[in-house]
């Protein structure tokens, strides 16, 4: 039986909640409903998303597009956008002129704040009481890339709807929940304000040289050479994680991929369709385990050395998309590295996430105990 799945006797079953933020939303999702269903099965079927509950952040007056994280219990959304008084939060994608800014919010519309929900309890997910945190970021964040290592919190901004719109200073920084405190960090060498899709590359947290990424609607594995500096960077398709024909015909417009502790990751891909649902997503969580790493494996050209320490794996998280495409078009593997192992895999109706497309701005797992 999987690890999160354990009861200790005389209590009741953890609840293993994924939590997705979308722009307009704050969605619990019971894992535990996930199921394996098939597209080419006979049995196929669109399941209906299986919800804890949603928050509908615009009706609550929260800013537009924040990201959230997980730690001690708590889960925070920071950073985003207000749009002017009156007008709809859906406006900012799409007319962004439109829309505008609340000047008088934050920093001319964008968010520095910090909301917090408490997940001390297995009935959080009932009552989603978020509530505003009393420290703030040093400067706002549209859309903000979230990064949780080693128990502290970086943050960088995105791209704001209004692209014209100056970031603030300091655009990046890191979050200690020990002691409560944001501090400023120097702006990395590659940040730009275009900055690529966040969380589609996630470190396996059982191994510090590997890491699985979401490129062109395709789900890869990464290990890092750590010790041998000679050796290339292996990779692995993971066709038993993205293998379905119905994904190939569900544009991914913005996919996460999900540490679920120790040897578990998820990847998470909602797209838009032209069937009779709107939105569909693909729910695939999956078991890692390295094969013998004394094997030969398949070797792509030389790549760029990568030190893994601490940092330089949060810069590698952010880093990726400017790296040479080979390193993420490797198709024909030969030896494989990882062992997958399906907990369940298929494709949900995302329509409740209302008239909003289906883009995922961060979502971490958490049990509920």
């Amino acid at each position: 039986m999987k690890k999160r799945e354990m009861a200790v006797e005389g209590k009741p079953n953890p609840k293993p909640v994924l939590w997705v933020a979308t722009p307009q939303r704050l969605i619990a999702i019971d894992m535990s409903k996930l199921k394996i269903n098939h597209y080419e099965s006979p049995k196929f079927e669109v399941l209906p998303l299986p919800l804890f509950n949603m928050l509908n952040l615009a009706e609550k007056d929260f800013p537009f597009g924040m990201s959230c994280f997980v730690r001690d219990s708590k889960l925070y959304m920071v950073g985003g956008e207000k749009p002017k008084p009156g007008a709809s939060p859906l406006l900012l994608p799409r007319q962004p002129r439109k829309a505008g800014h609340d000047k008088l919010f934050g920093d001319r519309g964008l968010s520095p704040y910090v909301y917090v929900l408490d997940l001390t309890g297995l009935d959080s997910t009932t009552d989603l009481d978020l509530r505003k945190h009393h420290t703030s970021m040093l400067a706002a964040k549209p859309i903000p890339i979230v990064e949780e290592i080693e128990g502290k919190i970086y943050v960088l901004p995105g791209t704001p709807w209004q692209a014209e719109c100056l970031l603030p200073v300091p655009t990046f920084e890191v979050y200690d929940p020990s002691i409560e405190q944001w501090k400023p960090l120097p702006e990395p060498p590659f940040h730009e304000q275009r900055l690529p899709r966040s969380q589609i590359y996630k470190f396996v947290p059982a191994y510090n040289d590997i890491f699985i990424y979401i490129q062109f609607d395709r789900v890869y594995a990464a290990m890092i050479p750590s010790n041998d500096k000679s050796t290339p960077t292996r990779y692995q398709h993971l066709d038993e994680v993205d293998g379905d024909l119905l994904n190939r015909d569900v544009p991914s417009i913005r996919g996460v991929v999900v540490d679920l502790g120790e040897h578990e990751m998820c990847i998470m891909q909602p797209g838009i369709t032209d069937s009779e649902h709107d939105k569909l997503g693909l729910a695939a969580p999956f078991y890692i385990l390295p094969l013998s790493r004394s094997r030969n494996y398949y070797i792509p050209p030389p790549q760029p050395k990568l030190v893994v320490s601490s940092y330089s794996r949060l810069l590698m998280l952010l880093m990726f998309p400017k790296l040479p495409l080979i390193m993420i078009m490797v198709q024909d593997i030969r030896a494989p590295f990882l062992s997958i192992t399906l907990l369940s895999k298929g494709f949900y109706d995302l329509d409740a996430w209302g008239p909003e497309a289906p883009h995922i701005c961060s979502a971490f797992f958490h049990q509920l105990h």
